[in-house]
């Protein structure tokens, strides 16, 4: 199967690509999501190997910041059943889990961020479901060509 590829959504002041660059081996579960529609995507969809835009969003200047890689496959969001955690669903139950998540890796911290404003004037990025109006996805497909040219404007 051919390497896809993810935006994924995290605010800055709740994990950023510098939280992720300090865990052990740049590693951490993506964890949190709470939206069916990203849920589906993270549980059905996203496999190891596939390239992520990690993306800071809830900040005056919303950017993609670098890039990272699935290292496993979609598990329970074990934050669904911790009664002290922001993400706890106390309707979620351990035999049959609501939430998933998965595994990533950090790959690179871009040199410079690649806002919102210039993803939506960089030709070929028309398309990204970022850019959709009233988009509030935390996991969301990109196009191989629109993984490339963010890389790009990246490096």
């Amino acid at each position: 199967m051919a390497r896809r590829y993810w935006l994924m959504k995290t605010e800055p002041g709740t994990f950023s690509i510098d939280d992720l660059a300090r865990r052990p081996g740049g590693r951490a579960f993506w964890d949190g999501v709470r939206n069916y529609q990203a849920r589906n995507l993270l549980r059905d969809e996203v496999r190891p190997g596939d390239g992520v835009l990690v993306y800071h969003s809830g900040i005056p200047d919303p950017a993609v910041v670098g890039t990272a890689v699935v290292v496993g496959p979609a598990t329970p969001d074990p934050t669904q059943f911790d009664r002290r955690s922001p993400y706890h669903d106390p309707g979620a139950d351990p035999g049959a889990p609501r939430w998933y998540g998965v595994e990533i890796a950090l790959e690179t911290v871009f040199a410079r961020p690649v806002t919102l404003e210039t993803l939506r004037a960089t030709p070929g990025l028309e398309g990204m479901v970022v850019l959709r109006r009233g988009n509030r996805l935390s996991v969301s497909p990109v196009r191989p060509e629109e993984w490339s040219i963010i890389v790009a404007r990246g490096a």
